[in-house]
């Protein structure tokens, strides 16, 4: 086992598993993607294709083929963005914003998301 302790920079922090009570050990479900933000916000990433019309961006309008769509919580507000895959620039997608009830529907709003976006047969 390696540690990773020496690899974190910029307000990163260990994470630890809590224990599955029926299966102690073992998690119950996949976590995904799951990025912790410099300020110990959470967030979804998943590389997809847009379909035809793109996506629709608040700064430069529609973008179009290989992107990274990024879910981040803001508060309490599940919020969407865009960059075209390994860019430097991420963008709002418009209309992309929600409040959640609880903060662990993130994953569920990023999965919805992907699915209505990521669309590589066109």
């Amino acid at each position: 086992m390696v540690p990773v302790r020496g690899g974190l920079d910029r307000g990163q922090a260990l994470l630890a598993a809590l224990g599955d009570l029926r299966r102690e050990g073992r998690a119950r479900r996949h976590a995904g993607e799951l990025l912790m933000g410099e300020t110990g916000t959470a967030a979804q990433s998943t590389d997809i294709t847009a379909g035809p019309g793109g996506v629709m961006t608040d700064e430069v309008g529609v973008i179009t083929g290989e992107l990274t769509l990024r879910t981040e919580l803001d508060g309490k507000d599940a919020v969407l963005r865009v960059q075209y895959k390994d860019a430097a620039e991420w963008y709002a997608v418009t209309g992309g914003r929600a409040t959640l009830a609880d903060p662990a529907d993130l994953v569920a709003v990023h999965t919805v998301a992907v699915g209505l976006l990521n669309r590589p047969e066109g």
